[in-house]
């Protein structure tokens, strides 16, 4: 693996001198750590393509994440660049973007470095597809030469969760349609992204591509050790996890634990891990988490509230002590949690039936299910969750684990996606099977 600034020689077989094809991955979180659940499905996407592509084919294009950043996890970044090196694949780190995270001139300039990137890997290429990672990265057709070809996967939009910041929203529609007008493909990651993709955000439907998101096998098997619980959870615990943002629903499921408190039904202590990314000195709860922490005071509830994301959480979805996983979402392009929830065979799954979660999280069938922003529907399907009988709880679990292996594998999906935009990219076993 190399990593540097500049490009490096070109890329050749030693025994004809004929140039490689290369697909080249530009992504803004998923190398270094992650702080939501698009770290942990870039890095899933990069796995896959080191395992699918030959050796030397792949490029990854990404900013440099200081070792302060409330992002960076050493250990991760470790593993991805043994990986990576394992398929001797090629990186390239940016400069960090001097502009305010979110905004629309962070993305343009990312999108200007990273298209500047692949275009220095692309002239040393016999062929070449990039494939731009989440909405940050929606701009990269206006840097590319015509002979690039182009697949978005955008996990979310503005337009979703923020459709208030116009200007953002506005910039994402437009470079989904320089895409398409310079014959980009657009990857949908779920039905409802697909729908989304097409109904508000005006991409024609033949250029969108369905790349369901999943699982990798690593991330279906129990981890080698669990952190230690909050001391109260050990007895039992719900846990919910997620963004501190108000489109995870979080308000309305302490409501629901308020409204089954009131009622005099017992609930497990819950563990609630509302998080931030953010400098690792800095430990000042944002005021969407202090609104939490109040409420969870004022309605006396048994709960740990977590700030900080660490990818150890996810470990506790293995712990025998846990009895249910909420996801009390208000909107959800895809949804994750629900996906390593049946992977590790925790059960039951308590979901709102919005965007991709009506798509995993199937009342009666794979869990149970109430309405987007509605603390009373959200009760009634923890109410049910935590009395359903032993008998009911395994069916559960074995629909939930069959899902997962059926509809939600995440290396054929990308396999399958690159067998038909870039059979050329493909490893000549790999290309046979992705057909």
């Amino acid at each position: 693996m190399r990593t540097d600034h500049t490009a490096p020689p070109p890329v050749t077989t030693r025994e004809t001198g004929i140039r490689r094809p290369r697909v080249i991955v530009a992504l803004h979180e998923g190398f270094y750590g992650a702080e939501s659940g698009t770290g942990f499905s870039n890095r899933a996407v990069l796995t896959a393509l080191a395992r699918l592509l030959p050796p030397g084919s792949l490029c990854v294009v990404t900013p440099r994440a200081l070792e302060s950043a409330g992002g960076h996890d050493g250990r991760w970044a470790g593993e991805v660049r043994q990986m990576l090196r394992q398929a001797e694949a090629e990186v390239v780190t940016l400069p960090a973007v001097e502009a305010p995270q979110h905004s629309v001139r962070a993305s343009v300039e990312l999108c200007r470095q990273a298209g500047q990137a692949a275009v220095r890997v692309a002239e040393r290429a016999s062929r070449c597809l990039l494939i731009g990672l989440d909405a940050p990265l929606l701009g990269l057709a206006r840097t590319m030469s015509s002979d690039v070809e182009l697949l978005l996967v955008p996990r979310s939009t503005t337009a979703l969760v923020r459709p208030e910041d116009t200007s953002r929203v506005r910039w994402e529609r437009d470079s989904l349609r320089a895409a398409v007008a310079r014959g980009g493909w657009i990857g949908a990651i779920s039905s409802h992204m697909r729908s989304h993709l097409v109904e508000t955000c005006a991409v024609p439907p033949a250029s969108v591509v369905s790349i369901p998101n999943g699982l990798i096998r690593e991330e279906t098997t129990r981890p080698v050790s669990i952190p230690p619980l909050p001391f109260k959870a050990r007895a039992g615990f719900l846990l919910a996890m997620g963004r501190a943002v108000p489109s995870k629903g979080f308000e309305d499921l302490l409501e629901a634990l308020r409204l089954l408190k009131e009622r005099g039904v017992h609930t497990p202590h819950l563990v609630l891990a509302a998080v931030t990314p953010g400098e690792r000195d800095h430990h000042r709860p944002s005021p969407y988490q202090a609104s939490l922490a109040a409420r969870l005071h004022a309605y006396g509830l048994d709960a740990t509230l977590i700030t900080r994301f660490t990818p150890s959480i996810r470990a506790w979805l293995h712990s025998p002590a846990l009895r249910a996983v909420v996801v009390p979402s208000r909107e959800e392009p895809f949804g994750r949690i629900p996906l390593e929830a049946f992977a590790a065979g925790s059960c039951p799954v308590v979901a709102t039936a919005v965007g991709g979660l009506a798509e995993t999280v199937v009342e009666g069938e794979t869990g149970f299910t109430a309405l987007p922003e509605d603390p009373k529907s959200l009760a009634a399907a923890l109410h049910r969750a935590l009395t359903v009988l032993p008998r009911e709880r395994e069916r559960l679990r074995s629909a939930g684990a069959e899902l997962v292996r059926t509809r939600h594998d995440y290396e054929a999906s990308i396999g399958s996606v690159i067998g038909r935009l870039a059979p050329w990219a493909l490893a000549p076993a790999s290309a046979g099977g992705a057909r």
